[in-house]
């Protein structure tokens, strides 16, 4: 989906990277480990040209980069384990956890033997109304949507907009509409309203990308995969009145219980960036009671995270980033200072 922070993690990356200061800032700013953030792993993406392709890494650059990573000393472990070792403040070494959000199918079908030939645990965050199919992916259809070249009429505060889809800035104009103008719980009424101006089926990007529930289980059976809590909806939370965002934390553990069997321990905010998630939400979270909890604040894991579980940052591994060399230097940690205002320690 469409992230205007990825702009300010490219530009600081490669800040980094050409000045040469990366090697020498591992072992003094480097952490004692990192969350790695997933989502597609595929080798032939639905949407090459979509939008949202930068959500895609191939499956013979995850297997490159656990190789990489386990070479340079890290070990990679679950969740529940890499909470344990924050708490004792990185004993033991490097580590790094791998997650993987919204459940898509590939995770199953493609990255799933990478993980088993490196014995890598993957924590997999499900969001029960996308796979229900109550919820739909409205970043993917908003991508069909514009594809069309349809006009649609948007109902903004000062009046009707026409938005001409064939135009360049059409996409980023109807997801900013939809993320500020239009309530959360009112989303998906008006996705599928522009959806079917366009011709669009607004349930297919979930059917063909996303795992039912029987794959769910499937994978859940795996000794090296735990599912996590995605919330029920995938909402903001930060949008949402305090009892609808307590809604969403809480129901989402009885519905995971139900479907698989065990209650999720492991919680991902939706969005997960600074207008998705603030001090609000992390005190929901710990009132659900969830183990840990992860953002997509970009940052490598301290020490001091012990007194943060519920707002722990990742490295986001997709498609702009689909080189060693850029994996390396974001887990150097250089380039966690220079994408938060020169904050050493990401939380909230």
């Amino acid at each position: 989906m469409i992230d205007g922070g990825e702009v300010v993690r490219k530009l600081a990356l490669n800040m980094a990277r050409y000045s040469g200061l990366a090697p020498l800032a591992r072992p003094l700013i480097g952490g004692i480990g990192a969350i790695l953030m997933l989502h597609h792993v595929t080798a032939d993406p639905e949407k090459p040209f979509g939008a949202n392709r930068h959500l895609n890494i191939a499956p013979d650059f995850l297997d490159a980069v656990i190789a990489d990573m386990k070479a340079s000393g890290y070990i990679f472990v679950s969740m529940d384990e890499a909470v344990e070792r924050i708490r004792r403040g990185g004993s033991g070494g490097l580590f790094a956890a791998l997650t993987a959000d919204d459940a898509y199918r590939d995770n199953l079908t493609e990255a799933l033997p990478v993980l088993e030939k490196h014995a890598a645990p993957l924590t997999i965050y499900v969001a029960p109304a996308l796979i229900d199919g109550t919820a739909d992916l409205w970043w993917d259809v908003i991508d069909d949507i514009g594809a069309s070249g349809c006009t649609l009429e948007l109902k903004r505060p000062g009046g009707v907009q026409k938005l001409d889809c064939s135009q360049p800035d059409a996409l980023p104009r109807l997801y900013d509409h939809l993320t500020q103008d239009v309530a959360e719980e009112e989303q998906r009424a008006v996705v599928r309203g522009f959806a079917a101006v366009a011709g669009v089926d607004a349930g297919e990007a979930g059917r063909k990308t996303l795992m039912n529930w029987s794959e769910i289980r499937s994978i859940a059976e795996n000794p090296l995969v735990s599912i996590g809590a995605h919330t029920v909806n995938h909402y903001n939370l930060k949008r949402l009145s305090v009892e609808s965002a307590r809604r969403e934390m809480n129901d989402v553990v009885s519905r995971l219980k139900s479907e698989i069997g065990a209650a999720p321990r492991h919680l991902a905010y939706p969005y997960g960036y600074v207008s998705a998630v603030g001090p609000r939400e992390v005190d929901l979270a710990r009132e659900a009671g969830y183990l840990s909890a992860v953002t997509t604040r970009h940052g490598v894991l301290r020490a001091a995270h012990a007194d943060h579980l519920l707002a722990l940052p990742r490295i986001s591994v997709n498609g702009r980033y689909q080189r060693l060399a850029h994996i390396r230097t974001m887990l150097s940690g250089i380039t966690t200072p220079l994408a938060n205002r020169g904050k050493m320690l990401v939380t909230v």
